[in-house]
């Protein structure tokens, strides 16, 4: 799992920060209006919806914003209707790209990203050239100082885990789950007064590729790149690189 702790964990805190210039509502809003346009808006009963909505709660969304971003998905408020496309491609070093977007116009969104990739020495690939290399997955950190390993890893199996790992040189045990079960572990966990840092539903390499040096500071930049685009939900890559190259 190297890489990917320490990049949720940053991504997390970005988040934060990104409330100030709009650009996390305005994701968030979109998200949560494509989950309610396909799963309703019922949020007990539509997994991609909850998820979405607890995003909202985490970077003190309004609850206001909350409920029109699902009645323009329901249709009830007027809004553009937006959809899920997945685009695959190759960072420096050869890393896998996959970027989720939610666009209402497509020809825009491919051309941009096209140009992101081009400027940041990547390339754009055709559909399931790296798709293959990932899983999605449901993944929970947790702060190693809060609680021992052997009782976490006991809960999150009890509670349908699919995986707990302890990488030594990360501060968080990572525990994965299917997408279905995400929702389920993590309340299983935190009944235990175990508090969960972050959980998402991503997509998990299934090997990774060393880089470090220039390379590394490239595919940090282009990354960084991709996810400041306003149609780009998330990216998943599968490096692994040095500490230091990821918080500079």
């Amino acid at each position: 799992m190297a890489g990917h702790s320490k990049w949720a964990q940053i991504k997390h805190k970005k988040a934060h920060t990104d409330v100030k210039k709009g650009k996390t509502f305005s994701k968030i809003v979109k998200e949560i209006s494509v989950a309610a346009r396909l799963g309703g808006k019922d949020a007990e009963s539509n997994p991609r919806l909850r998820t979405a909505i607890e995003k909202a709660k985490e970077v003190n969304m309004p609850s206001e914003n909350i409920k029109r971003a699902i009645m323009k998905g329901t249709g009830e408020l007027p809004g553009a209707a937006y959809e899920d496309v997945i685009y695959e491609g190759y960072g420096p070093g050869g890393v896998a790209l996959l970027i989720a977007t939610l666009t209402d116009n497509k020809n825009r969104t491919v051309s941009e990203i096209r140009h992101i990739l081009s400027k940041n020495n990547g390339s754009l690939g055709e559909a399931g050239c790296v798709s293959w290399m990932f899983e999605q997955k449901g993944y929970i950190l947790i702060d190693k100082t809060k609680i021992n390993e052997d009782d976490l890893m006991s809960a999150a199996l009890e509670a349908g885990a699919d995986d707990f790992r302890n990488n030594p040189d990360e501060d968080n045990y990572e525990v994965i789950t299917s997408p279905e079960s995400l929702q389920a572990v993590k309340d299983s966990i935190e009944k235990q007064n175990i508090p969960v840092s972050f959980s998402e539903i991503t997509m998990l390499p299934k090997n990774y590729v060393s880089l470090d040096g220039h390379a590394a500071e490239h595919v940090i930049k282009l990354i960084e790149a991709l996810e400041d685009n306003e149609d780009v939900q998330n990216v998943y890559s599968n490096f692994d690189i040095p500490d230091e190259a990821m918080t500079n």
